[in-house]
């Protein structure tokens, strides 16, 4: 399946230098068969739900993203490497 992605150009550069996750890593992660999603209740809005994701990326690191579905494409808001914390429900949940 061929995933469409939106970016803002303001959250390409913020993963890059903030986190050293690119474009192209954060986009892998959704070809993860593992890839891991929970609604995000804390920043969804009445007119649009958030997603928190875990999963491994292309570089076999374990990735946090959050993101929204706009327009039928995937607008990544936030890419990171994960947490203990969240390697942990990622592995746990990937089983």
């Amino acid at each position: 399946m061929k995933l469409e992605f939106d970016w803002d150009q303001w959250n390409i550069q913020k993963n890059e230098l903030k986190h050293g996750v690119s474009k192209l890593e954060s986009e892998s992660v959704f070809y993860d068969e593992h890839f891991v999603i929970f609604e995000d209740l804390k920043h969804s809005t009445k007119s649009e739900t958030r997603w928190i994701g875990f999963g491994q990326s292309f570089l076999k690191r374990v990735l946090m993203l959050a993101f929204t579905i706009r327009n039928n494409k995937v607008r990544i808001i936030s890419s990171r490497p994960a947490s203990k914390k969240e390697r942990n429900i990622y592995e746990e949940k990937s089983k």
